[in-house]
């Protein structure tokens, strides 16, 4: 360290020791940490102890940006606690169960109270200070209760605070604002308009109402303690998704992230065509690195996961809060509402209702070869005379016959052998499960039909079942990019081959309407229509429809279903992204209620790594 930063750092942890609570700043130095590291891994973990500090340091060890400057952004909220926040988090789970994820989930039930502002590592245990003269002020006469007054509009509902009520906490949040502009010169902009919690925001429009009457059996005059809660977040990752990792993965490749359960991830959206499909580019933040992973790792995380929080101030038990411990939560984890497992199939009960319903099992297709052999693997199975053999165990044992040869495999290739094993596996849970199929649908693109075939083949149906297929059902066809139209194989080519096709079925698109390079609007119409015409054509009895498609029929085939609009575009694109071979949707129909809800699929989840190729040429001396 120069001489330089010496004194400054012996300066600012010189002012710290003045403070009634002990240094750790110290202790870290005393490790070897150089000091600016060591305050920013205190700024990180919400200065709570030099164990966790110290095992940010460790974490971060390769984390390219940790010598440099970037401060932590800090915000300030009123929470609450006890009876009402419980109402709040039954709330919270019902709404994103009856009506999907909205903004308002993305962060724990609170009342912000001034802006997001940056504070100097060095500075941040001078905002604690801050936070406890500001509650100081205005304990005695901080009100016992907070009137709560809903208030709805087409894309927002929430709580108002009015009168009296909210001008004391506004004046709470304005001393905190002075205090931390004096101690921690920080420039922090007080709230001062209208105080709110809010319940839902940016929901669809249909479910205003459902919302309004969850809203109504919400009664705000709940006990309650209030508390105000400094959280901080990383500034970088402000405007990135947030993902969860489900498993652990160990990297196969240098430029990919090491995962373990519960890791979070950064992602930019904007970056993501430098990945290949199934993979996503990210910035670990247990780690700091960035690298790839394999999407179908992960699941999405909401905004507030990875906010650390600092320090509390609880108004009716007037507690320090710069000499307690925190025992709300732990650093990471902001007392967010878990979100409640779907229902799954769990027991003979639960089985027997689902069996009872009608409902429809929305399936991708197994592994494709293309996809592990890329866009030239027709080249490395075919020999000069235009015949296939198998250069790989992956590649299938052989292909079926198609008038015009090999080259029509091209643009439909098949499923490669661990795509057909992944459709028997899934067949056989399926088979396990007792789900009765009333009826099997499939894309017309070969891999579709063959996952159809073996799922059938695995729950004894593929003689007595047949298989109908529907274009409408087709992937979206910009991503067909380049091409006149989709080539398929013929009715009269699949009965060749040994699939059971349905000759009479009428689709709702037939194969000649399908629009080269059709419009996001075009493709989700499609979906919906056909979606109709699959439900109209089939009889209402109880059972699963099963429908074998792409990963992007999993969102364009149930949302219609729900009774939801397509999705944004963007998330669209990032979703399907994320789907893996045999990933699952399953909608049931609710007659009492009208409607249709979407369930855990009677399937189990199909999960594995990477199998790099092998060369046993490596091991041949001097090779």
């Amino acid at each position: 360290m120069a001489a330089g930063e010496t004194q400054l750092y012996a300066k600012v942890s010189n002012k710290l020791k003045g403070r009634s609570t002990p240094s750790l700043l110290d202790p870290l130095l005393a490790l070897g940490f150089p000091a600016h590291t060591a305050l920013k891994a205190l700024a990180a973990t919400g200065r709570k102890s030099v164990e966790e500090a110290s095992s940010w340091l460790r974490c971060h060890c390769n984390d390219p940006s940790l010598d440099d400057p970037i401060p932590q952004e800090f915000g300030l909220f009123l929470c609450p606690s006890g009876p009402l926040l419980e109402k709040l988090q039954e709330f919270w789970s019902e709404s994103k169960r009856q009506c999907a994820k909205n903004r308002a989930h993305e962060v724990f039930p609170h009342v912000t109270l001034c802006d997001f502002f940056t504070c100097e590592d060095q500075k941040v245990e001078y905002l604690y200070e801050a936070l406890k003269r500001a509650g100081d002020r205005v304990l005695a006469s901080f009100p016992a209760t907070i009137p709560l007054v809903l208030h709805s509009s087409i894309s927002y509902l929430g709580f108002f605070i009015n009168d009296g009520p909210a001008d004391i906490i506004r004046e709470f949040a304005m001393a905190f604002a002075t205090e931390a502009a004096i101690l921690a010169d920080c420039s922090v902009k007080p709230c001062t308009k209208q105080l709110h919690l809010t319940l839902a925001h940016k929901f669809y429009p249909h479910h205003q109402r459902t919302l309004e009457q969850l809203a109504r059996a919400l009664h705000p005059g709940h006990p309650c303690q209030w508390t105000a809660a400094l959280f901080s977040r990383d500034m970088r990752f402000v405007h990135y998704q947030t993902l969860r990792a489900l498993f652990q993965y160990k990297p196969q490749n240098v430029d990919e992230l090491v995962l373990s359960p519960g890791d979070y991830v950064f992602v930019d959206p904007t970056e993501q065509e430098e990945a290949s499909e199934g993979w996503v580019l990210g910035t670990s933040q247990r780690t700091g690195c960035r690298g790839f992973l394999p999407e179908n790792y992960t699941e999405r995380a909401s905004e507030a996961d990875t906010w650390v929080k600092h320090r509390t101030y609880t108004f009716s038990l007037a507690m320090d809060t710069n000499s307690r411990k925190d025992t709300e939560a732990s650093g990471r984890r902001n007392g967010e509402p878990r979100s409640p497992a779907p229902r799954s199939i769990s027991s003979i009960q639960d089985l027997q209702a689902t069996i009872a319903r009608r409902s429809v099992l929305v399936v991708r297709h197994g592994e494709r070869v293309d996809q592990v052999f890329g866009k030239c693997w027709l080249r490395q199975c075919s020999t000069p005379d235009g015949k296939y053999y198998r250069p790989d165990l992956n590649f299938p044992r052989c292909l079926p016959r198609r008038n015009r040869g090999l080259r029509d495999f091209e643009h439909d290739p098949p499923l490669s052998s661990c795509g057909a094993f992944q459709a028997r596996l899934a067949g056989g849970s399926l088979l396990d499960s007792g789900v009765r199929i009333t009826a099997v649908f499939s894309s017309p693109a070969l891999r579709c039909v063959q996952t159809a075939n073996h799922i059938l083949e695995e729950l004894k149906l593929e003689k007595t079942m047949k298989i109908r297929i529907e274009p409408g059902i087709f992937e979206w066809t910009k991503w067909e990019a380049g091409r006149a139209g989709p080539s398929f194989m013929t009715q009269a080519e699949l009965r060749e081959a040994g699939f059971t096709v349905e000759p009479d079925y009428r689709p709702a698109f037939p194969l000649a309407s399908l629009l080269p390079a059709e419009s996001y609007t075009q493709y989700t119409d499609r979906c919906a229509r056909s979606m109709e015409r699959i439900l109209g054509s089939c009889p209402e009895e109880p059972g699963a429809i099963l429908i074998v498609s792409h990963g992007s029929a999993l969102d364009s085939c149930t949302r219609p279903l729900l009774g939801l609009p397509p999705r944004d575009c963007e998330d669209f694109v990032q979703l399907v992204r994320k789907t893996p071979a045999l990933g699952m949707c399953f909608c049931e129909e609710n007659r009492e209620e009208g409607r249709w809800e979407l369930a855990s699929p009677p399937a189990r989840t199909l999960t594995h790594g990477a199998n790099a190729a092998f060369n046993w040429r490596n091991w041949v001396p001097g090779s």
